[in-house]
Protein backbone atom coordinates (compact mmCIF):
# COMPACT_ATOMS: atom_id res chain seq x y z
CA UNK A 1 0.00 0.00 0.00
CA UNK A 2 1.33 3.39 -0.92
CA UNK A 3 0.48 6.32 1.33
CA UNK A 4 -0.26 9.73 -0.04
CA UNK A 5 1.19 12.69 1.86
CA UNK A 6 -1.10 14.67 4.12
CA UNK A 7 -1.59 18.15 2.68
CA UNK A 8 -1.92 21.09 5.09
CA UNK A 9 -2.49 24.69 4.02
CA UNK A 10 -1.08 27.20 6.51
CA UNK A 11 -3.79 29.44 7.95
CA UNK A 12 -3.38 33.08 8.97
CA UNK A 13 -4.17 32.38 12.62
CA UNK A 14 -1.22 29.94 12.71
CA UNK A 15 1.32 32.67 11.98
CA UNK A 16 3.34 34.64 14.52
CA UNK A 17 4.50 38.25 14.72
CA UNK A 18 7.10 37.53 12.04
CA UNK A 19 4.40 36.46 9.57
CA UNK A 20 5.49 32.81 9.54
CA UNK A 21 3.85 29.70 10.92
CA UNK A 22 4.44 29.49 14.69
CA UNK A 23 6.72 26.56 15.45
CA UNK A 24 4.27 24.79 17.77
CA UNK A 25 1.83 24.30 14.90
CA UNK A 26 4.13 21.80 13.22
CA UNK A 27 3.48 19.43 16.14
CA UNK A 28 -0.28 19.82 15.55
CA UNK A 29 0.26 19.09 11.86
CA UNK A 30 2.17 15.92 12.74
CA UNK A 31 -0.83 14.80 14.79
CA UNK A 32 -3.18 15.55 11.90
CA UNK A 33 -0.91 13.51 9.61
CA UNK A 34 -1.01 10.57 12.07
CA UNK A 35 -4.81 10.61 12.04
CA UNK A 36 -4.80 10.74 8.24
CA UNK A 37 -2.26 7.86 8.19
CA UNK A 38 -4.59 5.65 10.24
CA UNK A 39 -7.51 6.57 7.98
CA UNK A 40 -5.46 5.61 4.91
CA UNK A 41 -4.66 2.26 6.51
CA UNK A 42 -8.40 1.66 6.91
CA UNK A 43 -8.22 1.70 10.69
CA UNK A 44 -9.16 5.22 11.76
CA UNK A 45 -8.26 6.51 15.19
CA UNK A 46 -11.90 6.44 16.31
CA UNK A 47 -12.04 2.73 15.46
CA UNK A 48 -8.99 2.02 17.63
CA UNK A 49 -10.51 4.02 20.49
CA UNK A 50 -13.79 2.12 20.09
CA UNK A 51 -11.75 -1.10 20.42
CA UNK A 52 -10.33 0.29 23.68
CA UNK A 53 -6.81 0.97 22.39
CA UNK A 54 -4.99 4.29 22.30
CA UNK A 55 -1.65 5.31 20.81
CA UNK A 56 -0.20 7.29 23.70
CA UNK A 57 2.57 9.76 22.85
CA UNK A 58 5.89 9.21 24.63
CA UNK A 59 7.97 11.83 22.82
CA UNK A 60 7.86 14.31 19.96
CA UNK A 61 10.78 15.92 18.15
CA UNK A 62 10.73 18.52 15.40
CA UNK A 63 13.62 20.18 13.62
CA UNK A 64 12.73 23.33 11.70
CA UNK A 65 14.52 23.77 8.36
CA UNK A 66 12.83 26.73 6.67
CA UNK A 67 9.86 29.01 7.21
CA UNK A 68 6.31 28.33 6.12
CA UNK A 69 4.14 31.36 5.47
CA UNK A 70 0.39 31.95 5.41
CA UNK A 71 -1.27 30.31 2.39
CA UNK A 72 1.52 27.87 1.59
CA UNK A 73 0.66 24.18 1.47
CA UNK A 74 2.89 21.66 3.21
CA UNK A 75 2.97 18.00 2.19
CA UNK A 76 3.62 15.82 5.23
CA UNK A 77 5.20 12.47 4.42
CA UNK A 78 4.84 9.98 7.26
CA UNK A 79 6.51 6.62 7.64
CA UNK A 80 6.88 3.88 10.22
CA UNK A 81 10.46 3.88 11.53
CA UNK A 82 10.34 1.32 14.34
CA UNK A 83 7.76 -1.13 15.60
CA UNK A 84 7.60 -3.56 18.50
CA UNK A 85 4.56 -5.29 20.00
CA UNK A 86 4.28 -2.44 22.52
CA UNK A 87 5.77 0.64 20.77
CA UNK A 88 5.75 2.58 17.52
CA UNK A 89 8.01 5.32 16.16
CA UNK A 90 6.89 7.47 13.23
CA UNK A 91 8.85 10.01 11.20
CA UNK A 92 7.61 13.06 9.34
CA UNK A 93 9.05 15.11 6.48
CA UNK A 94 7.21 18.37 5.89
CA UNK A 95 7.94 19.89 2.49
CA UNK A 96 6.49 22.79 0.55
CA UNK A 97 3.97 21.13 -1.78
CA UNK A 98 4.73 23.55 -4.63
CA UNK A 99 8.54 23.73 -4.46
CA UNK A 100 9.61 20.60 -2.55
CA UNK A 101 11.63 22.74 -0.09
CA UNK A 102 12.05 20.99 3.26
CA UNK A 103 10.23 22.95 5.98
CA UNK A 104 10.60 20.62 8.97
CA UNK A 105 11.19 17.02 9.94
CA UNK A 106 10.41 15.15 13.08
CA UNK A 107 9.53 11.98 14.93
CA UNK A 108 6.94 10.83 17.43
CA UNK A 109 7.09 7.86 19.76
CA UNK A 110 4.02 6.00 20.97
CA UNK A 111 3.05 3.09 23.17
CA UNK A 112 -0.14 1.10 22.88
CA UNK A 113 -2.49 1.62 25.78
CA UNK A 114 -5.56 -0.34 26.91
CA UNK A 115 -8.11 2.21 28.12
CA UNK A 116 -10.20 -0.31 30.10
CA UNK A 117 -7.28 -1.92 31.89
CA UNK A 118 -5.52 1.44 32.28
CA UNK A 119 -2.15 0.00 31.30
CA UNK A 120 0.19 -0.57 28.35
CA UNK A 121 -0.64 -3.46 26.06
CA UNK A 122 0.96 -5.45 23.25
CA UNK A 123 -0.83 -4.33 20.09
CA UNK A 124 0.35 -7.48 18.33
CA UNK A 125 -1.76 -9.50 20.77
CA UNK A 126 -4.91 -7.36 21.14
CA UNK A 127 -5.28 -5.96 17.60
CA UNK A 128 -3.11 -8.18 15.40
CA UNK A 129 -4.72 -6.84 12.22
CA UNK A 130 -3.59 -3.29 13.05
CA UNK A 131 -0.14 -4.51 14.03
CA UNK A 132 0.10 -6.31 10.67
CA UNK A 133 -0.73 -3.05 8.86
CA UNK A 134 2.09 -1.28 10.71
CA UNK A 135 4.44 -4.17 9.91
CA UNK A 136 3.56 -3.87 6.23
CA UNK A 137 4.30 -0.13 6.27
CA UNK A 138 7.62 -0.79 7.99
CA UNK A 139 8.61 -3.32 5.30
CA UNK A 140 7.54 -1.05 2.46
CA UNK A 141 9.29 2.09 3.62
CA UNK A 142 11.79 3.52 1.20
CA UNK A 143 15.43 3.38 2.23
CA UNK A 144 17.20 6.67 2.84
Amino acid sequence: MELRPYLRKAQFYETDGMGVVYHGNYIHWMEEARTDFLDQLGWGYERAVAAGIDFAVTDVFCKYRSMTRFGETVAIHLRVERLSPAKLTLSYRMVDAATGVLRAEGTSGHFFYDRKKDKPVALKRVLPEVYALFEEMLRQRPET
